[in-house]
């Protein structure tokens, strides 16, 4: 299964998806600490330790994995195949994602009760900030479909080939 991954995605490709493994148990940890002291339901130390026993797991897959033999072929997120251009929109539609995830995780486990009665109060403040909260999750929104669609047309980009001659090849 591992190597039908690795094929498929390449080396890095396999490697940052496989990060969720260990990724999200440490985000339900930090999560649930955040929420323990107030209600005394969550149990942040399973999830923290879940989230270090799978970073241990995560570790030793990845060191094996230069070990592995994988056809030399485009891959698309493959480190040492993607243009410059390519890096910079995936970079950039990660962060995107990141700021995006961001929000979600503060809206989830924010009180909403008193910016709601405060919004609709009419004060100057919470209505700034509302206005605030709303413009940022559509910037972050935005700037992942931008992002990705610049992404995805360096990779096509990328694919297409550049001369004449190679391109009469593959037909």
């Amino acid at each position: 299964m591992v190597n039908a991954l690795v094929e498929r995605y390449g080396r890095t490709g396999f490697a940052a998806l496989s990060s969720a493994i260990w990724a999200i148990p440490m985000a339900a940890w930090a999560g649930s600490s955040d929420l323990s002291p107030i209600d005394k339901t969550a149990y942040p130390w399973i999830a923290l330790a879940i989230g270090l026993v799978m970073l241990a797991v995560w570790l030793v897959l990845i060191t094996r994995l230069g070990r592995l033999s994988v056809t030399a072929r485009q891959r698309r997120f493959d480190l040492g195949q993607m243009s410059t251009s390519e890096k910079r929109w995936t970079l950039g539609c990660l962060a995107f994602i990141t700021g995006l995830i961001a929000w979600l995780n503060a809206a989830a486990t924010v009180d909403w009760g008193p910016l709601f009665s405060a919004v609709g109060s009419g004060k100057t403040g919470p209505i700034g900030l509302a206005i605030a909260l709303v413009a940022f999750l559509v910037a972050m929104i935005a700037g992942v479909v931008w992002t990705a669609r610049r992404a995805n047309r360096a990779y096509a980009d990328r694919l297409r080939p550049s001369r004449p001659a190679a391109a009469e090849a593959l037909r």
